[in-house]
Parts: C-alpha cells; structure tokens; sequence
C-alpha cells in the first residue's frame, strides 16, 4: 500500500479533487483516481469525500493506493449454482465465503475464476482484467443472486439501471433482537469509517446516500429476527451498517455486531434472495431468486418462531 500527503495551495483552490489528485499522482489516471475514491481511500482534512469535491486553500489530502496485484487471471473447474444463462448474462447463486473477484489475499478460488472456466472468453471486460463480466458484487460471506455479463453491451445497460437504482433487490437476514416497528425505512449516508478503514459507518461526512427498506418476517427465539430487506441503493456493507446503526446487528457479523458469534458461524447471516432488472436484450423485467442455503435454513428451523 502506497501512501501520499498532499496539501492545497491558493493557486490550486476551486480544483476537483479528481483532476487535482490526477495531476499530482505520476502513473494514475483521472478514472483510477475516481475509484479510490468511490472506495474511501482518498480523505481531505481526515474525512471522506466525491469527486467533485473542490479544493480549498490548506486543505490536506491523504491517499492510499492498494498494491497492484500481479497475477495471471486463471479459470478455474469450481462449480457454480446457475440460477438462468443466455447469450448475453447469467445469474449465479454464489455461495458463502466466496470472494467475487481477485484481490490481495484471494488471488484463486473466486467467482471470477469459476465464471471464467464456464464462460470461457464470453465475458465483458469495461471492469477490465481483474473483474471479466462483474457489474456488482455482494460480499464474502454474503450469499445469494448475483448478475454476470457476457457482452459489453449487457454491462452498459444493466449497470446504468444499478446507477438508476432500479434494480430490484430483496435480502434476507436474521438480525438480533425484535425489531420496534416491525418495519420501516432507514435513510442515512454512508461512507469509509475514518477511524477504522475497513468499515463503514453511517453520518460520515460527505458520506453517500443510504436508502434499506425492511420489515420482519418472524421473531424467533433466543431474541432474534428474521428480516426481509429491499434496498432503493447499493453501498458497501449497506444493510449490515445500516441494522448495526438501529442496535440490531446481522447474526454472525463480527464487523458490525458481536466479536463473538454464536452458533459457529463464519460471517454474517445475510442472503440474496431476489434481484430483478429489465433484460438488456428483451427490454422485459425478469427476476431471479435464489433459495436460501442450506445453513440458512437450518438456523430458522433451531431458533423458530417465539
């Protein structure tokens, strides 16, 4: 991780950051330098911020800048859970604790890996080498629907309806404690957690605006809740910041809940279940859903209903 201090001077007062950082960063173009920081890891006087963000005289920017990962993209035989496939997308069911593409730490076993053993050279390629045919991700530990594209063209079109917001998006999540409404909508920012920048938190400044919608399925004993979620936006770690910030934190999430977490579980209970988007070649809605796993399952049937 490479990191740089920078601080504004008069002259270069009113600048967007963007260009500001592009100019002053040899090897990073103006496009990378956006990404850092859509990812938190561009602050300005301690806090996060957008790309339009204009400079003002004394301002102080910190930059970090992850490592590139030098690695040779390989497919790998891992089967996958194909929920639908055609020429130009599939939906996959991804399994826990699969990362969804390469990075520090996971350069094999991913998603990516996987798809591209299937897909052979049928994949997008606008998130370039490291990302073949990803337009989002859900996390690790998170299960469920996930869209591939194959196309370009299938990329544009289903990644302008995630910026539009108009992906259906439905989850599922056993949260601790009973839920006072039973539901409701929560609407905060979201950004990088200045004190620790591997969470996120919400009220952050110049944080990203954070819209989940929830209601609670079934209140189950030993004080949790089964939680259906429909998100309008998609930030890092969205719903898993946003039921921590109302005190009632994923089960197994050791980030945003409990260090401790019952039931030998390995990350948060949090699934996919829906997604619905119109079909780039169609121009029809469709809708996937993937049921829950089998662990998922099995949680519900030894807590059940209070």
């Amino acid at each position: 991780m490479q990191e740089f201090k920078l601080n504004c001077t008069g002259e270069e007062s009113g600048l967007r950051i963007d260009r500001y950082l592009a100019d002053h960063l040899d090897g990073q173009s103006r496009n990378s330098i956006q990404k850092l920081i859509e990812e938190g890891l561009v602050l300005v006087n301690g806090n996060a911020c957008r790309a339009s963000y204009k400079l003002q005289e004394k301002d102080q920017i910190f930059v970090s800048v992850p490592d590139a990962v030098l690695t040779e993209l390989r497919p790998e035989r891992i089967p996958l859970d194909i929920l639908y496939e055609d020429d130009q997308l599939l939906i996959v069911n991804k399994p826990k604790e699969m990362v969804v593409h390469p990075a520090p730490g996971h350069n094999t076993g991913t998603l990516v890996n996987a798809i591209m053993y299937h897909c052979g050279k049928e994949l997008s390629g606008i998130n370039g080498e490291i990302r073949p045919g990803i337009v989002h991700r859900i996390d690790m530990n998170t299960t469920g629907s996930l869209i591939v594209c194959k196309t370009d063209a299938a990329h544009r079109f289903i990644a302008s309806q995630i910026k539009e917001h108009s992906v259906h998006r439905v989850y599922r999540a056993i949260v601790y404690g009973h839920l006072n409404p039973t539901e409701g909508t929560i609407r905060t920012s979201i950004g990088r957690d200045p004190r620790d920048r591997k969470k996120m938190s919400v009220g952050v400044k110049n944080g990203r605006q954070a819209i989940t919608h929830y209601r609670e399925l079934a209140r189950l004993r030993n004080n949790f809740s089964y939680v259906e979620f429909e998100l309008e936006t998609g930030r890092t770690h969205q719903i898993r910041v946003h039921m921590a910030s109302i005190g009632h934190p994923i089960l197994g999430d050791q980030v945003y809940g409990p260090k401790k977490s019952p039931y030998h579980l390995d990350g948060q209970t949090l699934h996919a279940m829906t997604i619905g988007f119109v079909h780039p070649t169609s121009k029809r809605y469709v809708e996937f859903t993937a049921p829950l796993p089998e662990y998922f399952q099995h949680l519900l049937a030894i807590l059940g209903e209070e």
